[in-house]
């Protein structure tokens, strides 16, 4: 079972120093995370866990493959204080497949780390990543979308991808939406 605290921890010492900016985006995922508890009952902590480590392939220590989400998980995987669960979110989170397609690492993201079959703690890693700025600020889907293709151009792999996964995440963060309408629960 992963302790939340020991997430904090673990992403803090990988990205606090070397990527300052992507620990800011973290923290931004992470405070989100906790705005949806409500809504995740007992995968709550799951989702704060996954929010807190979802980027830390970024980190130089781990880059192996160069795609973050297959780096972050491969790295999760080996410690024993994470559960399956979480690193499966952080290796498929925000529709990780599309773009490991993109990079001829697809079967390895699959075979390795197979979809978790919890769709709203998928919609929910998501809606927090994609509704958070790189300098962990509030933002909106299509907002998100647009600044990564800004910042990546269109015909790189990343911007090939995000086009692809767009609509996808705009459904996901539609679909948070909608049960937090239903909870009353103000985001």
């Amino acid at each position: 079972m992963t302790t939340v605290g020991y997430t904090y921890e673990l992403a803090g010492a990988l990205l606090r120093e070397s990527l300052p900016r992507r620990w800011a985006h973290t923290q931004g995922v992470a405070a989100c995370a906790r705005e949806l508890a409500p809504l995740l009952d007992e995968g709550a902590g799951v989702l704060e866990a996954a929010a807190v480590l979802h980027d830390i392939g970024y980190a130089p220590s781990l880059v192996d493959t160069g795609f973050h989400p297959l780096d972050g998980a491969r790295h999760l995987r080996a410690l024993d204080a994470v559960g399956d669960r979480v690193v499966r979110l952080v290796a498929n989170h925000s529709f990780a497949l599309l773009e490991a397609e993109e990079r001829g690492l697809r079967e390895d993201l699959a075979d390795e780390f197979p979809l978790l079959d919890e769709p709203l703690l998928v919609d929910a890693l998501v809606y927090c990543d994609m509704t958070t700025t790189p300098d962990g600020g509030r933002t909106t889907s299509e907002e998100r979308v647009g600044e990564i293709l800004g910042r990546y151009g269109a015909g790189s792999i990343v911007g090939r991808f995000i086009r692809r996964a767009a609509p996808e995440i705009h459904a996901s963060v539609g679909r948070v939406r909608a049960l937090a309408d239903e909870a009353g629960l103000v985001l």
